[in-house]
C-alpha cells in the first residue's frame, strides 16, 4: 500500500513549517515507516536531520530523508510513497512549481499558522493553492498561547467555518526549540511534557487520513 503524503505548506514566513514537519515525523516514526522530504531552499529540515543522526536515541525512530528537488521531485515522491507508510514534505514558502507539485502530491496539506486573525487571513493563498489542486487542507495553530485575546479571536474565526482547522494545536513552548536544536522530536527529548502531549494529540487528529498504525 502506498504511503499517505502530508505536505506542510505556508506561503507566509515564520509560521513554523519545519517545526511542524519535524515533530510530526518523529512521533509518527514510532509506529510507522516515515520519510521526510525537504524541498524548502532554507534547508532547515535538512539541518535538523543532520543533527538527528548524531543522537543514538533517535536511531530507534529512524527516518528516511531526502532533499530531491527540481525535475526529479515527482519521481522522488513516488519512490518514497512505494516504500513507506507516511511521506512528510516541507515545502517552499511560495506557490511556484515545486511547492505546487508538493501540494498536488498530498493526501492532506497542513498549513501552520500563528493564532491571530491577521495570520489566518494570510493563509488564503496557500488554501487557494490546495483548492486549485483539489487537495484537502487543514490549518494547524502553532505557537499558540494558553490564553489571550488574539487566540480567542483566531478561534472565533475558525469557529465561523471560514478556515478548516484541526482541533489539536501546538503551544508556544521552549521545548520545541530545544528539541529542534538537538535533532529530535519533543516526544523523544521531553516525552512527559505538555509539548509532547500536544504533538501526540496532533498525530492522533490525523487518524482519518493515516488510518491504523501499520507497524
Amino acid at each position: 500500500m502506498a504511503a499517505i503524503v502530508l505536505t506542510v505548506a505556508q506561503q507566509k514566513g515564520g509560521a513554523g513549517k519545519t517545526t511542524l514537519a519535524a515533530q510530526l515525523a518523529a512521533v509518527l516514526a514510532e509506529r510507522r515507516r516515515v520519510a521526510v522530504l525537504d524541498i524548502d531552499p532554507q534547508k532547515s529540515l535538512t539541518r535538523w536531520h543532520e543533527l538527528r543522526k548524531e543522537h543514538a536515541r533517535a536511531a530507534a525512530a529512524g527516518l528516511t530523508f531526502a532533499d530531491t528537488a527540481g525535475w526529479r521531485l515527482s519521481s522522488e515522491i513516488e519512490r518514497l510513497r512505494a516504500d513507506h507508510d507516511v511521506v512528510l514534505i516541507d515545502s517552499p514558502p511560495h506557490a511556484e512549481t515545486e511547492a505546487r507539485l508538493a501540494v498536488r502530491a498530498a493526501d492532506l496539506v497542513l498549513v501552520p499558522v500563528q493564532p491571530s486573525p491577521l495570520d489566518l487571513w494570510a493563509t488564503g493563498p496557500t488554501l487557494d493553492l490546495a483548492k486549485a489542486e483539489k487537495r484537502e487542507a487543514r490549518i494547524v495553530l502553532n505557537r499558540a498561547p494558553a490564553r489571550g485575546k488574539l487566540l480567542h479571536a483566531a478561534q472565533a474565526e475558525i469557529a465561523r467555518g471560514t478556515f478548516p482547522a484541526l482541533e489539536a494545536s501546538l503551544g508556544n513552548r521552549s521545548a520545541y526549540a530545544m528539541a529542534m536544536a538537538a535533532g529530535l522530536g519533543v516526544t523523544e527529548s521531553a516525552p512527559r511534557t505538555l509539548a509532547a502531549e500536544e504533538v501526540r494529540a496532533l498525530a492522533a487528529s490525523l487518524s482519518p487520513w493515516l488510518g491504523k498504525e501499520r507497524r
